[in-house]
């Protein structure tokens, strides 16, 4: 009986036997996020893929939003993320999404990754559309449930409207004076509406 690389899946046909079982199953998600998207991607799919026991991937990585955002390159713990944000509850919890979203973007290799991510949303691709499920999965409805917030969805959308209208400004067309202005500055100026659509009153629909 031959020796197989440790956590590989007994019959499956095609794998490679040596190298990184880490680094397979990153490259599995790449090809799986990149083909289902987000929400349609498993890690027990991601395993099956990369030719190893799902034990492994959960070895490697505490769930699918860690998965995701090691593939896309982004210095984001979504737990401690939303630790952060629920802990200034409902009064500065925008100003505490601000300074996260911005935390991750202030990051100059990060930044590069995600303006690419960006300038493509509109191609509607499988890969673009799981950037923006992960910030809805990850991040935005957990705090709204955690919030109690009312219209949950309505203000999940706004909010999200908001941080990637704000990418686009700041990081992608450079928009100044808000490309130049300190993250701080930034902050003071966009959580007002950012609380509003959080947890202030919102107009009739």
């Amino acid at each position: 009986m031959t020796g197989g690389r440790a956590g590989a899946v007994p019959g499956r046909r095609g794998r490679r036997r040596d190298g990184d079982a880490r680094g397979d199953i990153l490259a599995a998600a790449r090809r799986l996020f990149a083909e289902r998207g987000y929400e349609g991607t498993s890690l027990r799919a991601v395993a099956r893929e990369a030719g190893v026991d799902p034990a492994l991937v959960h070895h490697y990585f505490a769930g699918k939003a860690e998965l995701y955002g090691t593939v896309i390159g982004i210095g984001l713990d979504p737990a401690a993320a939303r630790d952060r944000i629920l802990a200034a509850g409902r009064d500065g919890g925008a100003v505490a999404i601000l300074r996260v979203f911005l935390s991750v973007w202030e990051e100059p290799t990060t930044q590069e990754r995600l303006r690419g991510l960006v300038t493509g949303l509109a191609a509607a691709s499988p890969l673009q559309a799981a950037y923006r499920d992960f910030v809805a999965d990850a991040l935005l409805r957990p705090v709204m449930a955690e919030l109690a917030v009312d219209q949950p969805d309505r203000r999940g959308a706004l909010v999200a409207s908001q941080l990637m209208g704000l990418a686009m400004a700041r990081y992608v067309v450079r928009l100044e004076p808000l490309a130049g202005a300190p993250a701080e500055a930034v902050v003071a100026d966009v959580a007002p509406t950012l609380h509003r659509y959080l947890v202030g009153a919102l107009p009739e629909a």
